[in-house]
């Protein structure tokens, strides 16, 4: 016991634990809609996207949260707007505008240096670099993020499951799209630090599709999902310390493993399509 008690003694790990913990939270209830809508491949490519915007903000002495923050923004809401204006579907959108970002991002990584932060700890996580700052940051996302959800959770839903329907009826699909689009934004930038730009799109999907093999109510679904990624990010962070790997690589593995008890223990019953569920949510 005391063994698995002593990384608690440590600050930065209580701090890394604290937000792991949240963040996990946080990308489980954003990750439900990014799963239902089939758009899994954004929150990687939104992770890359503000790669791109932290090497610009660390060689133009911008605040990494600001700079970055802003980057991302802009990518979603141009991967939104070429995806409805033009015959591009979303993930060859997300492919090239924020490939493009991440590569623009290394490129000038290379060229200049990174008189800032370690890009490799943007890149994997770097739970010795959270401080109280990041808790309060993280901490003011998801309470943003919830009371997005809470307030416009019908409108959501609705374009969501049928964007079509939901636009005749008087829904603006539109900015509820620019609405997700900077909650996961926002989501993406605030986990950076434990959970690194390659391994976010992870903590996004998993605990969405773990929940979604377990329930096939959409009102359930959510905070399932965000009971799970609490889950797998306090789990994650512990197991980091004790088998010795960086956090993000560990919350992941962590997200992993519960997905492959899941889908095997589910294997007779799994749900096959959320469409045909709306009178359950």
């Amino acid at each position: 016991m005391d063994e698995f008690l002593r990384p608690f003694e440590f600050e930065f790990f209580r701090n890394g634990l604290v937000v792991a913990t949240i963040a996990g939270a946080l990308c489980g209830m954003i990750g439900v809609y990014v799963v239902l809508r089939g758009m899994s491949y954004i929150g990687h490519g939104l992770s890359h996207a503000i790669f791109g915007g932290f090497a610009a903000s660390s060689l133009m002495g911008i605040n990494l949260f600001v700079g970055a923050g802003l980057w991302g923004l802009a990518s979603a809401l141009l991967i939104n707007r070429v995806t409805r204006r033009r015959s591009i579907g979303s993930d060859a959108a997300i492919g090239v505008i924020t490939t493009a970002s991440f590569a623009l991002g290394l490129a000038l990584i290379q060229l200049f240096g990174s008189p800032g932060q370690n890009p490799d700890a943007v890149l994997f996580g770097n739970v010795l670099g959270v401080s109280i700052v990041d808790v309060w940051v993280v901490v003011g996302v998801t309470t943003f993020a919830a009371v997005v959800v809470f307030t416009q959770y019908r409108p959501l839903l609705f374009s969501t499951f049928d964007p079509e329907v939901a636009a005749a009826s008087g829904v603006k699909t539109g900015r509820m799209d620019s609405l997700l689009m900077l909650v996961l934004a926002l989501s993406i930038l605030a986990t950076m630090n434990v959970m690194g730009v390659t391994l976010i799109a992870a903590g996004v999907v998993i605990p969405a599709v773990v929940a979604r093999m377990l329930t096939h109510s959409f009102a359930r679904m959510l905070p399932l999902a965000t009971g799970i990624g609490a889950f797998c990010g306090f789990t994650g962070m512990i197991a980091s310390y004790h088998l010795n790997v960086a956090s993000g690589p560990a919350i992941v593995l962590t997200g992993g493993l519960l997905f492959s008890i899941v889908y095997l223990g589910t294997a007779k019953h799994r749900i096959r399509s959320p469409e045909k569920h709306l009178a359950h949510i």
